[in-house]
């Protein structure tokens, strides 16, 4: 990230990130016995792709939401620095996690309502997935 530094490490959020996977693919091929992941993985896989995403497109006229994990800025563009931005998106951990790995598509995000968007910079489609 262009200066900034990581709060998660790689390899964590990476491992975190395939634990996800892991777990998405045991509950989807179970009976409905499988566990879900864990809260621990599932904000650590956050966290590390909010970072990877703002490394691969630095700037701070978007700011991406997934509560209660986290938050970051990117793509470039005019700098936000007071109010809410004007573009916006947010959606649940595994809206998010299902966009990164590309699980989900975005449009199928938006159009299923998994995803809100507001303003016109307010697409990631051409940085989803990771």
């Amino acid at each position: 990230m262009a200066g900034a530094r990581r709060r998660i490490d790689v390899g964590e959020g990476q491992a975190a990130l395939a634990a996800w996977v892991a777990t998405q693919d045991a509950i989807q091929g179970s009976d409905g016995n499988a566990a879900p992941p864990s809260r621990s993985v599932i904000a650590t896989a956050v966290r590390y792709s909010l970072e990877e995403v703002t490394a691969r497109a630095p700037g701070n006229s978007v700011e991406v939401r997934v509560p209660p994990f986290g938050v970051t800025q990117c793509v470039e563009g005019p700098r936000h620095t007071r109010g809410t931005p004007p573009n916006v998106i947010e959606c649940d951990a595994d809206t998010w996690l299902g966009l990164v790995t590309g699980r989900l598509a975005w449009a199928e995000a938006l159009d299923g309502g998994r995803v809100a968007a507001s303003g016109l910079r307010a697409d990631l489609s051409g940085i989803l997935p990771l």
